[in-house]
This record gives C-alpha cells, sequence and structure tokens, in this order.
C-alpha cells in the first residue's frame, strides 16, 4: 500500500523533529562536557562515561528509527548537528589527555628553525632563548626524552596553527574540525546519509578530533579523498593523497596497495615519491619521526587485545611475531579476494584496521578514527558498539586519581568489560548475517 503525500509529508516532518530533538538533546551532552573541560582539573570519569551514553545511545535509537520508517535522512539538519557538537568540543578544549603539548612544541620548533625533529624536548629545559609560552607547554609534555613521533603531514598541520596563534590549541582544533567537517563531506559520496550520520555524531570522533585535537583525522580524511579519486579514476590526484596519507600516519599502508590495485605503476611510484619528497627535507636536517617510532614498537604496550593474552604465556617479541605473522595472512588473503571481485572500489577498512587493532600492542581510542569511516561504508554491530566500548579504556590509575596504580595502568574491570560488549556486538552481527543467509 503506497503512502499518499501527505501522509509521507507528515511522516517526513516527523523525522525532521526528532533529528532536532535527538541533536538538542546530544548538544546538551557535549556542552555539559565542555563546561566540565573548562574546569580545573579532570572531569569525573562517571560523569564522562554517563555523558558518552547521553551523546551515543540516542543516536544509534535515531538511525534505527529512521531507518525503519523509510523516510530520508535530512541531510541539513544532520550536517548542522555535526557542527554545533564539534563547536561545543572547540569551546570545551582537551581533557584526558596532553599530547596536545607535544603538537604545539612541534608547531613552535618547525616555525622557528624549519624542522620538529632532531633533539628531544628535554634539551630545552633550561634553554632561556624558548619564549614563556612555550616553556610552559614544554614543561607539560610526556616522554620529555624522546623526540617527537609524529610524521610529516601531520607536522605541516601543527605549523599551520603556530602561524595561526602560536601556542594556541584551539586553532589546532580548529584546523582538525574543518578537516574532521570535510571528512563528512566526502562520507556523503560513500555511503547513505544516515551511515554518514553514525559517523558524523559518533561521540568517539567528536572527543577524539574536537575536544582533544588528535591528528589522526588528517590520514583518515585523505586516505577517503584518494578513495573517492580513485573512483573516478584520477589517478595522480589518488597517488598525491595516498602518499600525504602515508606521511600522516603508517596506519595508511594498510589500504594504500588495494587503493591502487588497478592504477598503473607509475602511479604507485607517484604515491612513493611523495612520500620521499616529504621526508628528504627532514633527513637531510638530521633527524625524522622514526627514532621514536621505533621506540613505541618495541615498548608500549596499553588496552591490547591478543597480544596482552599471548604475553602471559610467550615474550612480547615472539607474541609481536606471531600476530604479526597472522594479520599478514589476513592481509594477503583479503588483497587476494578483493583482487578477485572486480565488483569492489572500496575496500573493507573496518576489517583490516579491525584485525589490526585486534592484533595491536596498543589501542587508543583514537586509531578507531580510521575505522569508523568504513563502519559508516560499511555498518555493523560490532564497529559501532566498539566506538563507545573503547572508551572504557580512559579508567587508569591518572583519569580515577588513584595514587597506588600507575598512571596509565587500567582498572581490572576495563578491558573485560570492553571487549565483552565488541564481543557480544560481533556475535549479534555473525547471527544475523546467518539468519540473513537462511531466509535468502
Amino acid at each position: 500500500m503506497r503512502s499518499t503525500p501527505g501522509v509521507r509529508g507528515q511522516s517526513g516532518a516527523a523525522v525532521r523533529r526528532w533529528v532536532d530533538i535527538v541533536g538538542f538533546w546530544c548538544a546538551l551532552g557535549y556542552g555539559a562536557l565542555a563546561f566540565l573541560a573548562r574546569q580545573p582539573g579532570e572531569p569525573e570519569l562517571s560523569l564522562f562515561f554517563l555523558l558518552v551514553l547521553w551523546t551515543g545511545l540516542p543516536v544509534f535509537g535515531l538511525y534505527l528509527y529512521i531507518s525503519r520508517s523509510g523516510e530520508q535522512f535530512p541531510l541539513g539538519r544532520i550536517f548542522f548537528w555535526a557542527t554545533v557538537f564539534r563547536v561545543c568540543g572547540l569551546v570545551g578544549g582537551p581533557f584526558f589527555e596532553d599530547d596536545f603539548y607535544r603538537y604545539l612544541w612541534d608547531g613552535y620548533r618547525f616555525a622557528t628553525i624549519g624542522t620538529p625533529y632532531g633533539l628531544a624536548p628535554e634539551a630545552f629545559f633550561v634553554d632561556s632563548g624558548v619564549p614563556a609560552v612555550f616553556h610552559g607547554i614544554l614543561d607539560r609534555i610526556n616522554n620529555p626524552e624522546l623526540p617527537t613521533i609524529y610524521a610529516p603531514t601531520t607536522q605541516f598541520v601543527f605549523l599551520f596553527g603556530y602561524w595561526l596563534y602560536p601556542g594556541s590549541v584551539t586553532a589546532l582544533q580548529s584546523i582538525l574540525i574543518v578537516v574532521d567537517l570535510a571528512t563528512v563531506a566526502l562520507l556523503l559520496r560513500l555511503a547513505p546519509v544516515g551511515n554518514v550520520m553514525l559517523y558524523a555524531w559518533c561521540p568517539l570522533v567528536i572527543k577524539e578530533i574536537a575536544f582533544t585535537a588528535h591528528p589522526d583525522g588528517v590520514g583518515v580524511c585523505l586516505l577517503l579523498a584518494a578513495i573517492v579519486l580513485a573512483r573516478n579514476h584520477r589517478w595522480r590526484s589518488t597517488a598525491v593523497c595516498l602518499g600525504l596519507a602515508m606521511g600522516a600516519k603508517v596506519f595508511a599502508l594498510v589500504l594504500v596497495p588495494l587503493i591502487l590495485l588497478r592504477a598503473r605503476i607509475r602511479y604507485w611510484v607517484l604515491s612513493a615519491a611523495m612520500v620521499l619528497a616529504l621526508y628528504a627535507p627532514f633527513v637531510l636536517s638530521g633527524g625524522t619521526d622514526m627514532e621514536s617510532l621505533g621506540v613505541f614498537a618495541r615498548e608500549w604496550e596499553f588496552n591490547s587485545a591478543l597480544f596482552g593474552l599471548l604475553t602471559t604465556a610467550l615474550g612480547a617479541f615472539e607474541s609481536k611475531l606471531i600476530l604479526g605473522l597472522a594479520f599478514a595472512a589476513f592481509w594477503i588473503f583479503y588483497a587476494a579476494r578483493y583482487r578477485r571481485n572486480r565488483a569492489d572500489t572500496i575496500p573493507r577498512g573496518d576489517w583490516l584496521y579491525g584485525a589490526l587493532l585486534v592484533v595491536s600492542p596498543v589501542i587508543n581510542p583514537w586509531y578507531l578514527l580510521w575505522l569508523l569511516p568504513f563502519a559508516a561504508i560499511f555498518p555493523s554491530a560490532w564497529a559501532w558498539t566498539a566506538s563507545l566500548a573503547v572508551l572504557i579504556s580512559y579508567a587508569t590509575g591518572l583519569n580515577l586519581n588513584e595514587y597506588a596504580m600507575q598512571p596509565y595502568q587500567q582498572v581490572v574491570w576495563a578491558r573485560p568489560l570492553e571487549f565483552a560488549l565488541i564481543l557480544l556486538a560481533l556475535g549479534y552481527d555473525l547471527f544475523r548475517h546467518r539468519r540473513s543467509s537462511n531466509i535468502l
């Protein structure tokens, strides 16, 4: 039975009304989070978790309601509220993180001597030539004994932030919010509006980019731009974007060969040349991010999944070797399947980044920024559950003010709860897939 135009119009008005209601509800949550972030000290972890549920669960409900109604998602309203949420982050500023001090310091070093690499921040602790504002920043940098770990593309973002306003995290937040909104616009070329809403209104995305100014969104945006360009066979621009994405973070390497799979060899060369062009000036200046990246790969562990389990029986090196080989085997298996299926134009970044994180010794919440755009293209319960569950990893000694614990030591219940929620959602996805296959 067809709906009459009047009934459909009334239904469309109801959808728009519910989008505004949920948008306003979430804006209240982000406004409260911004208020807490502006107060001395860090927000109470229990309040943070409450506000994550406040801003996350209604979005899932709205998505299901509109999807089942058969109505269109109102793009203008969705984009408007997505912008409002990010402005709340801009007003609030960073919390539970101090990485932004390194970004500001790198921008200063890049602007004043032409490179952020080489010397570690601790070399400047007693340097009287450092401006007072940057001495204050310098004193708050974590791991000051290590040179910067951030790659060249992100360093140009930090430099741009310095040019806008030296020492201002707000300038960096503004740049990264604009980049993130560009990511939303690119996703609209690749996925339905409703699916894009899941990303645009995602609490993790808003917290990690708009509030905390993590620069991973730069690499993600470049990766999506490359996919859009590749679908239009604009291979030269694709190769440049992929080179810049690899120059933002090594994570991009997971998808670069798949995106270039159907391109001619000269575009592979162009992409590699772009990476070399980014790194060459810094290599000639005496340093890159590779030194600290090596230390990170050898020594860091936080919120790991399979790595944490495997190291209860094996050493760290053996565990990394086994899990690295397992990921490589999975990647090769998927790449062979992707190559055979000529209809596939977008690689399953949700599967590949999900597998990478499962075997990784470190799963920081902002690492999911690489996965979630693909979860908008290929929606699943497990990926969007993970977008909320991974925030449980903030339950550390530092954020709980538990002085008997190490600063980045997680409470005993954090990891089991986090991964149990994701596994339950994965089980639901598998059950739903099997059920739909049986019906067909």
